[in-house]
């Protein structure tokens, strides 16, 4: 099975060309075994882009623990930047189908290959029952939540995937080592949550580090970030255009009056292999 190694500031997947490549019929398995980082390829998970009936193309994403998601914000533009350099369709703007509905993105091309890439991730869900959290308030802000031995106020968005942000003094490794694992299988979400926890350095700069539903810390997350820009407009911290600093790299945010999100960053392809599995 050929693969394709790319990240998006750092959160990064293998990909699979769907069009061209077998794959099994039960794609968890696959999913756990190539992200591994002792003895598969090593990545936050494996994600597939494959034909679309309403799209240039669909994307499906693994989680590292063989998890479906239902959205990438930085997956979908390593899907687009796969999209436009591989020849699937050449276009400076592509339709892409995920979990989340289809998706509309812009392609900054240099040297005939996508180098970043702006996407609209539709409009943030506040509603709680359809995040979903049992944590109250619609939109759910500054709601109390106990865990890791901590009590602490959190803002629940979800941008076509859970989202639980924190807005802390300090971005420790007690809070995302230690609590944020409790924060995503806590009770109050369903269907396991992403725990960001976040420091606010201007009303246009903010510091994020994540525990990713499905893959632990990630050194970025793009419908994380989205989840923040909203939550610190509602929490009145940020502005509506304002810049993400994460590990891997920042990322551009701006959460338009008229509803949507916008998320722009770069997407990068590492390198290509063979993956020996047969099926």
């Amino acid at each position: 099975m050929r693969f394709t190694k790319m990240h998006g500031a750092g959160n990064d997947y293998v990909y699979v060309n769907a069009f061209q490549e077998r794959l099994p019929a039960d794609i968890a398995p696959l999913a756990i075994a190539v992200s591994d980082r002792h003895t598969g390829i090593g990545s936050d998970g494996l994600i597939l882009i494959g034909p679309s009936d309403v799209a240039d193309a669909r994307m499906r994403m693994f989680n590292a623990d063989g998890s479906e998601s239902e959205m990438c914000g930085n997956g979908v533009r390593c899907v687009a930047k796969y999209v436009y350099d591989h020849g699937i369709a050449r276009k400076d703007e592509l339709q892409i189908e995920t979990g989340r509905g289809v998706l509309s993105l812009q392609l900054e091309v240099q040297g005939e290959k996508a180098r970043r890439v702006r996407v609209n991730m539709g409009a943030p869900i506040l509603e709680a029952a359809k995040i979903p959290t049992l944590l109250e308030g619609n939109p759910p802000v500054r709601q109390k939540l106990s865990a890791g031995g901590r009590e602490f106020e959190v803002t629940c968005v979800s941008m076509g995937n859970p989202h639980c942000v924190t807005f802390v003094d300090e971005v420790t490794d007690d809070w995302v080592l230690r609590v944020g694992p409790e924060v995503e299988r806590h009770p109050a979400f369903p269907r396991r949550v992403n725990a960001e926890f976040i420091k606010i350095l201007s009303p246009r700069e903010f510091q994020m580090r994540v525990w990713e539903r499905g893959s632990g810390e990630t050194l970025a997350c793009g419908t994380g970030a989205c989840a923040v820009a909203v939550a610190g407009v509602l929490n009145g911290l940020l502005e509506r255009r304002c810049v993400g600093h994460l590990p891997g790299g920042d990322l551009e945010l701006e959460w338009s009056a008229a509803g949507p999100v916008y998320l722009t960053g770069p997407a990068e392809e590492v390198f290509s292999g063979d993956w020996p599995q047969t099926f």
